[in-house]
């Protein structure tokens, strides 16, 4: 008893004296209050002695590519957000940024791909992104939705549970599921515009362990983190200093250098959407790189700037509008008791900043009384960390400071205050220096635009490529994804020859593959064989079929193992299609039929039997016929076909793995052109092409194939859908892909190409948009992209495809992703030598990987 009582005196005479400390010296007592201790993490729930704190996760939006009136709406919708869900609350805003860790991406792909060489597939991605070293950001919102003790009595009983050698914990199970389930009333209000969801504990854990700079395990995967394992994470030690603090690792060595900067003013307006967003432009800052790379050929230093990535904690309690209201008008009353006073001087002037004061109240009243304005008071901070050096820190807030003058913002390192601000900054704790804040309305909060930047892509998968906006970071993509989320299943690759967009369906399809997808390509143009050569490279099972004199019967329909009498009316097709038409006039069809049904029979059925079989025939119509098609079966279109194969013969089989399929040479009809107008060249392509076309929609209707991904994917998509026959096929699996879990991959140069296949459209879920040069091409993408029509919209994509110094710059484009959101994206592979073999240019395959490599970054 004795030892609780003198714990509590002695606790109650330091509040005193700290108290009239503080108020002599015009301090808040917030400034010496112990930190909060931390009792419980749970999913969205962060439980200390003193509070419980809501906290979310919130989504970006990418407003680099947002058109300046929809940025307005934005930022309306956030201001009304904050005047309508939190009025009343302590809420505390958090941007942070992480370094993406290439061992974390290396055991998610251990388990995201099942096929092929995992291993080397991961540890390439892991060593890519280990030397990118890109900054990831965070968005975090907590709002205080509980009071559980006042600080001072928590103070007392920590104190007093100490004394005793006993442990204090404060919370049961059933007072945590009655905040459980306030977190989630607070989470409906803040869906729009941030798509708030609750912050994963772990992610929290994370959160809170990293102010310690030290190397510590990863936390428990339990529904909530209480006692020693909350201990660990929270253990730390920091030495403030007047302009920074030290933060100590584990054996006492200095393992950070911390600075937090105040913003003690900012300018009466300020200009948004634009440079003035003072939260977005968090990743604009850059200085010099202490450690420069070494140029290998010369010796020297290669100047750069790298990003800064400062932090920011921002701690705001939005005022209801009966109190808003009647802090304007006691401003209001003070600037006319000011102007009436300075009237009844003996100069009978008036102060100009008063008059203006008054009549800005004014205005602010009507506004609030009428809309939905209100008024908040918050407290911005900037945390910047360096782990080089004291001087590194110094120059990093160098940059900041300056980056912010030149948006006419003040930013300062807070002299003498380090401690009390580090503190402030830390998840669970409170505002301790009250007097360098603002009040002012939502709309300047919202106007700092926190949640734009960039954001597209998966939020699950494999990695692609960069974002390249305002906001740093990787972008994911599943080409196969579609029919798991139940959405459309193509993706289309537009722009102009030489720009990349093959190169990148080819780098989707290698994560297809990776995944245990079925991924078969139709090549049109023969340079596609760096598909083949990358999946093996990654130990993909891979097999290449090149249409031509050398592969007879590669693409018989009768040796693709499709049902039987699909592939006698498929045969029947394709040999009408050849023959001349006054041969379909006199009624050939019957006598194909018959031979077809005939060797459909056969243990080894083939097309070259039905001719053998027609040419044997004792009917004049049916020996011509098979005349005619056996002169076809020499050529180099129509031996893939007709031919008779040869032991070795691929043949295309429904397994796993990659498969490129090349038919060079191809010589198709315009649209329109009526049989007895084509070719022979032109009948016998047609032929070939329907061939594959039926078997890639048989392959993806086999119900045996069912619960296996599968890709189809087509470069120069523009040669289909010249014909009536690859406008409906693609139409056809383009409507049926998510029931068959068929995804669909289209590249092509003509982005008017998909006018009419309503199909096609209404699938494509996520399009990457590179250059294009003509009016009417960019136009017609504009549409696709939803981007606003006019030149600015023309002027982004004409430079899609140009690097600062006018070359080319490869596998840059726009992504519009599942969610319509946009942003610029630079298509990335993992190694130069996997670039190298991905290349459609044939001299890239008699450098090395290092010349490749110079010679231009073809996505």
């Amino acid at each position: 008893m004795s030892t609780t009582a003198t714990a509590a005196v002695a606790s109650k005479t330091a509040r005193k004296g700290t108290s009239r400390i503080g108020k002599l010296l015009g301090l808040g007592t917030e400034r010496f209050q112990k930190p909060p201790q931390l009792v419980a993490l749970a999913d969205g729930l962060v439980v200390t002695d003193t509070a419980a704190e809501a906290w979310f996760v919130l989504q970006a939006s990418n407003t680099d590519l947002m058109a300046e009136s929809d940025q307005d709406r934005e930022q309306v919708t956030a201001a009304l957000t904050l005047a309508k869900a939190l009025p009343g609350y302590q809420c505390h805003l958090k941007v942070l940024w992480t370094r993406l860790d290439g061992e974390v991406y290396r055991a998610e792909a251990r388990e995201l791909f099942t096929a092929g060489d995992v291993e080397k597939a991961a540890g390439l991605w892991a060593e890519r992104l280990n030397d990118l070293d890109l900054p990831q950001r965070h968005l975090l919102l907590g709002v205080r939705i509980a009071e559980r003790d006042s600080t001072t009595n928590a103070t007392v009983k920590n104190a007093t549970t100490h004394a005793l050698g006993t442990a204090h914990t404060g919370i049961t199970t059933a007072e945590l599921a009655q905040l459980a389930g306030q977190v989630r009333r607070v989470e409906r209000k803040l869906e729009s515009p941030w798509r708030a969801t609750v912050a994963p504990v772990e992610l929290l854990a994370w959160a809170i362990s990293r102010e310690s700079h030290r190397p510590l395990p990863a936390p428990p995967r339990l529904p909530e983190i209480t006692g020693a394992a909350l201990r660990r994470l929270t253990a730390s030690r920091a030495l403030p200093y007047s302009d920074h603090l030290q933060l100590m690792g584990n054996r006492g060595e200095i393992a950070a250098w911390v600075a937090v900067l105040a913003m003690p003013s900012f300018p009466a307006q300020m200009v948004t959407p634009g440079e003035q967003e003072w939260l977005r432009c968090l990743s604009d800052i850059h200085y010099p790189d202490p450690q420069p790379p070494i140029d290998p050929v010369t010796g020297r230093e290669l100047s750069r700037d790298i990003p800064v990535c400062p932090e920011a904690s921002v701690r705001f309690e939005v005022w209801p509008k009966g109190q808003a209201i009647k802090d304007v008008d006691k401003q209001r009353k003070k600037a006319k008791e000011q102007r009436k006073s300075a009237g009844e001087g003996s100069a009978g002037e008036t102060l100009a900043e008063t008059e203006e004061t008054e009549a800005a109240m004014i205005d602010l009243r009507h506004q609030m009384v009428r809309g939905d304005l209100t008024l908040l008071e918050d407290h911005p901070r900037l945390i910047v960390t360096s782990t080089l050096s004291l001087e590194d820190l110094h120059a990093r807030c160098d940059a900041v400071i300056a980056h912010y003058a030149g948006i006419g913002i003040d930013v300062c390192v807070a002299v003498d205050e380090q401690r009390e601000l580090w503190l402030e900054t830390q998840i669970g704790d409170q505002l301790r220096v009250a007097d360098l804040g603002h009040i002012r309305t939502t709309e300047a909060l919202a106007a700092s635009m926190f949640w734009g930047g960039s954001e597209a892509g998966d939020r699950s998968g494999p990695i692609v490529g960069l974002l390249t906006g305002t906001t740093p970071g990787v972008c994911r993509f599943d080409i196969t994804a579609g029919p798991s989320r139940g959405d459309g299943t193509t993706t289309a690759f537009i722009g102009r020859s030489g720009r990349g967009k093959t190169t990148a369906m080819m780098l989707t399809t290698l994560n297809a593959a990776l995944k245990g997808a079925f991924a078969l390509m139709l090549g049109f143009k023969g340079d596609e064989a760096g598909l083949i050569r990358a999946g093996e490279y990654l130990g993909i099972a891979s097999h290449q079929v090149r249409c031509g004199i050398d592969t007879p019967g590669v693409a018989d329909l009768f040796r693709m193992d499709l049902p039987e009498r699909d592939a006698v009316l498929d045969v029947v097709s394709q040999m009408l299609i050849m023959l001349p038409e006054r041969m379909r006039e006199a009624g050939v069809e019957v006598q194909l039929t018959a031979a077809c049904n005939q060797i459909a029979t056969h243990p080894d059925p083939g097309s070259w039997r039905v001719i053998e079989l027609l040419e044997a025939s004792h009917d004049p119509l049916a020996r011509e016929a098979g005349q005619a098609l056996a002169q076809l079966a020499q050529t180099p279109l129509g031996a893939p076909v007709l031919g008779k194969p040869s032991t070795d013969t691929a043949v295309l089989r429904p397994e796993p793995g990659l498969w490129l399929v090349q038919i060079p040479g191809l010589n198709l009809p315009q649209p329109g052109t009526a049989p007895r107008d084509m070719s022979p060249a032109q009948r016998v392509s047609l032929a070939l092409m329907r061939g594959l076309i039926a078997y890639g929609l048989n392959t993806s209707a086999r119900l045996d194939l069912r619960q296996l991904p599968k890709l189809i994917c087509i470069p120069e998509v523009h040669v289909l859908t010249s014909t009536s026959d690859g406008r409906q096929f693609l139409d056809y699996v383009a409507r049926t892909g998510r029931a068959l879990d068929t995804s669909f991959g289209l590249d092509t140069q003509d982005s008017g190409s998909f006018k009419g296949l309503d199909g096609v459209l209404e699938a494509i879920t996520t399009l990457f948009a590179f250059e294009l040069s003509t009016k009417e091409q960019q136009d017609a993408l504009i549409e696709l992209l939803h981007l606003p029509p006019g030149q600015a919209s023309r002027d982004l994509i004409h430079g899609l495809g140009k690097s600062g110094d006018g070359s080319v710059r490869h596998g840059h484009c726009i992504i519009r992703d599942h969610q319509d959101r946009l942003a610029t994206l630079q298509f990335d592979a993992p190694h130069t030598d996997l670039l190298r073999l991905l290349s459609t240019n044939a001299k890239d395959h008699t450098n090395s990987p290092s010349e490749a490599a110079l010679e231009g970054q073809a996505a």
